[in-house]
């Protein structure tokens, strides 16, 4: 089906340029892109929670961390 699209002038000449890059017409790019997010179903992937565990402990040995043998005094005596 044929239609008229009025595209700002950037993102056509983007459009254009990816399109050549991966050698396929203006078209399929264009198709294969509204494919992608209409196939999506507006379901994004959640976004990324990090969650932090809180522990109780000793305070953390006080060392140079720029020692090397320092550091590894510390982790020797775990």
């Amino acid at each position: 089906m044929k239609t008229t699209l009025s595209l700002n002038d950037q993102i056509l000449r983007r459009a254009k340029t990816r399109a050549a890059r991966e050698g396929i017409s203006l078209t399929r790019f264009v198709e294969d892109a509204l494919r992608t997010t209409l196939m999506d179903d507006g379901r994004k992937d959640p976004a990324f929670k990090l969650e932090l565990k809180t522990v109780q402990g000793d305070a953390p040995p006080r060392v140079d961390i720029s020692d090397r043998e320092a550091l590894y005094d510390v982790l020797d005596r775990a």
